[in-house]
């Protein structure tokens, strides 16, 4: 596909967009790592355990242990990181996998208030979107001159 600027009904307005592209991404990028801390620090604290018997085995997902351990890091080391840009696309393609997981325990109900699939979905397609582009200007891989 060819790279053909779109005319602007405002065209003075392209030198702000420009400016602002990377920035917008950097958000996108920083907002979703930061958003999976909150769900991964109580686990954290809670140890994997609980975690294992509460979230995991009560669902049927085995072997419970060593897969909450994953989970804590993919919520907290890795929501670090892809808030950081640091291992991104590793990091959003291990949360994609998640969400998958969590879109295939929640179907077919749609609804979050009802437990539903969605928002596990948006979110999943929000990480798989950061793997594909990676962490961009504003990260630590690019900084580092080194990316997955």
């Amino acid at each position: 596909m060819e790279n053909v600027q779109t005319k602007l009904v405002i065209p003075g307005l392209r030198p702000f967009y420009d400016w602002a592209e990377p920035l917008s991404w950097a958000l996108v990028r920083i907002s979703a790592g930061l958003m999976l801390i909150p769900h991964g620090w109580p686990k954290l604290m809670a140890g994997v355990g609980p975690v294992a018997a509460n979230t995991l085995a009560k669902r049927g997902i085995e072997p419970a242990e060593p897969l909450a351990v994953i989970l804590i890091a993919l919520e907290t080391l890795g929501g670090a990181c892809i808030a950081l840009g640091l291992f991104t696309r590793f990091f959003a393609a291990a949360v994609t996998i998640e969400m998958t997981v969590l879109v295939y325990q929640h179907g077919p109900k749609f609804g979050w208030g009802q437990g539903g699939y969605e928002y596990p979905l948006l979110w999943g397609l929000v990480m798989f979107a950061i793997a594909l582009h990676g962490g961009g200007p504003y990260s630590l891989d690019r900084r580092l001159g080194r990316e997955l």
